[in-house]
């Protein structure tokens, strides 16, 4: 693995194929009303530009990829973040970029692990998706979906994509995959980035912000990974929580790592029981990352006494991680790396621009 770094050869020319894959996994965006019953079931995205006659007006071929049967996103799995992997990987020289249709419930988790699967990716990888079905009146879905395809065919005049990088579009805002969360059930703004700026904002123009978005180094290949160890388990203190069943989670044997779910920039009750499970469990090589509870803000260990004995126990700072990148990136390393020294390094190394420190 390599850090994400901000390299750009001057100069550097990429072909073009001005072509962008739809891939359709499931969810809202993609479910029509049957004209005899009137149950809602998915859509052929295979006939999309006959239901969508504005895509003709986009500068770029699209092809579409669809997943048999289509998924809910509740059924979101890792084996099938490889499945999506495998189908860009496969048809990475034949794309300008990649839009992928998902539900939103397990968007930002999907966004946060191609981020690190994709290792060096080199073109854009836009998931989007929409709070009401695309045959509806007033669905979003249209303009989600017009707006991510745009995106992904978007270059800079030397033909090096503008966003390189795994995103999350809706509603106006792009966002980096791996600062993702679902903020809202019910509002078609239904993402937030809280910990870092917007990559871009879409209204009458798109508005790229070229400065917080990624430039890898576009001579070297994207690598994909295909495997993830999973491993892992998150829980969230509250007052009360009992000693019992902490010891329970952190002594499971085949347990790896636990995203710690703390009060505010990290912080844990003093309990010498709770101390002294986390010591052992990271004595024993389990890695514990310590995430705030907040939506906004970062971990501060050093701040106050109760998050200072958090790292005498041996637990490491999650920064300003996302829950759903934490968790993604666990996976992702337990797969590559058997030493939880190195896991822990990494946890707390960018590799692909998901925390600050």
């Amino acid at each position: 693995m390599h850090p994400a770094d901000n390299r750009h050869q001057e100069g550097f020319n990429i072909t073009r194929t001005n072509r962008v894959l739809l891939i359709y996994t499931g969810g809202t965006i993609g479910m029509g009303h049957n004209k005899q019953n009137g149950a809602l079931e998915p859509l052929d995205f295979n006939h999309l530009k006959s239901n969508m006659p504005e895509l003709a007006s986009l500068d770029t071929d699209i092809d579409v990829y669809q997943f048999t049967p289509p998924i809910d996103s509740s059924d979101m799995t890792p084996q099938l973040w490889s499945k999506l992997v495998s189908i860009i990987h496969e048809s990475y020289n034949a794309y300008d970029g990649f839009v992928i249709l998902h539900g939103t419930d397990t968007m930002a988790f999907t966004a946060s692990a191609l981020s690190f699967m994709l290792e060096n990716l080199t073109k854009p990888v836009i998931l989007t998706g929409s709070q009401l079905p695309i045959g509806q009146l007033r669905t979003d879905g249209k303009e989600n979906l017009t707006t991510s395809i745009e995106i992904a065919s978007a270059h800079h005049a030397d033909g090096t994509p503008i966003v390189p990088e795994v995103c999350i579009y809706f509603s106006g805002s792009l966002l980096r995959g791996n600062r993702s969360t679902k903020s809202n059930a019910d509002r078609f703004n239904a993402f937030e980035s809280n910990n870092y700026p917007h990559l871009a904002d879409a209204g009458v123009t798109i508005n790229y912000h070229e400065e917080h978005i990624l430039k890898p180094d576009f001579s070297r290949p994207m690598i994909p990974h295909f495997q993830t160890d999973n491993n892992v388990i998150v829980f969230t203190l509250f007052p009360g929580i009992e000693e019992h069943i902490i010891r329970h989670v952190i002594d499971t044997p085949e347990l790896k790592s636990v995203v710690m779910r703390t009060y505010g920039s990290g912080n844990a009750p003093q309990k010498d029981w709770l101390m002294k499970s986390l010591h052992e469990g990271t004595k024993r090589g389990v890695t514990i990352v310590n995430i705030s509870q907040c939506a906004a803000g970062s971990v501060e260990m050093a701040r106050y006494d109760t998050g200072f004995q958090l790292k005498n126990a041996g637990v490491i700072s999650g920064y300003d991680s996302t829950v759903e990148c934490a968790i993604a990136k666990l996976m992702f390393l337990q797969a590559e790396y058997s030493d939880p020294l190195i896991i822990r390094e990494l946890m707390n190394t960018s590799i692909a621009g998901e925390i600050t420190n």
